[in-house]
C-alpha cells in the first residue's frame, strides 16, 4: 500500500527561542505552516509577534533550535518571500506615483527595496510591466494607481504595498501588522484581499494581527503567542477558555455574542482585541 507524502511544511520552527539582551522572547517553539494556508499571529502587544516573522526572514537569529523557510535556512529563500513591514507612512505631499512604489519590488535588491530605476524596452521589460499590471488588478488598486501616493487613503496605500509584496509573485507571504490603523471597513476590505490572494496565487500567508476580528471568516490557523511561547492550530480549538487560560496561566474567558462573535477576556491588552465570527 502507498501513501502519499504529505508537503513538506513552508515555514518551519523546531525548539526555537530568541534572546534579545537579556531577555528571553520565546522558546521552545515548535510551529509548522502548511502550504497553501491563511495563518495569523496572535497575541498581546510585546510578546514577540513581529520577532516570529523577523525570525523567518533572517533579521533576527535564534538563540536556539533551528527554523527552515521554504526548506532553506533564514534569508536563503528572501527573493521567493513577499515581505510587508509595519505600516509605514506616507507624507500627504510626496508625489512619487502609486504605480512606482509596486514597482519598486520589482526592480528593489530585497523584499521592495529600491535601486535606481532603469527604463528597459527589452522583452524583459515588457513583461515587467505586464506584471505589474497583473498585481496592479489583483489587488483592485488599478484605477488610482496613476496618482501620488501621498494623496491616496490609508487603505490605498495598504493595497499597494500589497501589490508591491506581491508583484514577484512569492510563494510565501509575511505581513506584519497589515490592518493597523486602517478603518473597519478598510479592515475587513484589505482582510478579504489578503485571504483571496491566499487561494487565487497559491501563495502561504503569515499574516501578524493585534486584532482577529477582521480575519477571523477568513483564517485556517492561528498562532497564538503569549509570554514565552505559542500555540498554534484551528481558531476553534485554540480561540476557547480552556486552551487560552492554560496558554496564559490565567483565567481566560471566551465569550460568544448572539451574533456569533467572540470576545477574549481576563488578559491584560487582551479584551475586546479578539473578537470575530467564530466561522468560516
Amino acid at each position: 500500500m502507498t501513501h502519499s507524502r504529505q508537503p513538506d511544511p513552508v515555514v518551519a520552527f523546531a525548539g526555537a527561542a530568541v534572546r534579545l539582551g537579556n531577555r528571553t522572547i520565546w522558546s521552545d517553539v515548535d510551529l509548522e505552516v502548511p502550504a497553501g494556508e491563511f495563518v495569523a499571529v496572535l497575541g498581546p502587544n510585546g510578546v514577540g509577534k513581529s520577532t516570529l516573522i523577523k525570525a523567518a526572514l533572517g533579521v533576527v537569529s535564534l538563540s536556539a533550535g533551528q527554523v527552515r523557510v521554504l526548506g532553506e535556512p533564514p534569508g536563503g529563500a528572501s527573493r521567493r518571500i513577499g515581505y510587508l513591514p509595519q505600516r509605514r507612512s506616507f507624507e500627504p505631499g510626496l508625489r512619487v506615483r502609486g504605480l512606482d512604489v509596486v514597482r519598486l519590488g520589482l526592480d528593489g535588491d530585497r523584499w521592495g527595496i529600491p535601486l535606481p530605476l532603469l527604463a528597459r524596452r527589452s522583452a524583459r521589460g515588457r513583461e515587467k510591466e505586464t506584471r505589474l499590471a497583473e498585481v496592479l488588478d489583483l489587488v483592485d488598486a488599478s484605477r488610482y494607481a496613476g496618482r501620488p501616493i501621498g494623496e491616496l487613503s490609508g487603505g490605498e496605500q495598504q493595497r499597494l504595498l500589497i501589490a508591491q509584496a506581491l508583484v514577484r509573485r512569492p510563494e510565501l507571504l509575511l505581513l506584519d501588522e497589515p490592518l493597523d490603523s486602517l478603518d473597519l471597513p478598510n479592515q475587513g476590505a484589505v482582510a478579504a484581499l489578503i485571504s483571496r490572494i491566499c487561494r487565487e496565487e497559491d501563495v502561504t500567508v503569515l499574516l501578524v494581527a493585534h486584532d482577529v476580528n477582521p480575519i477571523l471568516p477568513y483564517l485556517d490557523r492561528v498562532v497564538y503567542v503569549a509570554q514565552g511561547g505559542v500555540l498554534a492550530g484551528p481558531p476553534a480549538e485554540v480561540i476557547t477558555s480552556q486552551t487560552l487560560s492554560r496558554l496564559y496561566d490565567t483565567p481566560i474567558e471566551v465569550l460568544e455574542t448572539s451574533e456569533g462573535r467572540l470576545v477574549v477576556v481576563g488578559q491584560p491588552d487582551a479584551a475586546a482585541t479578539h473578537a470575530g465570527h467564530h466561522h468560516r
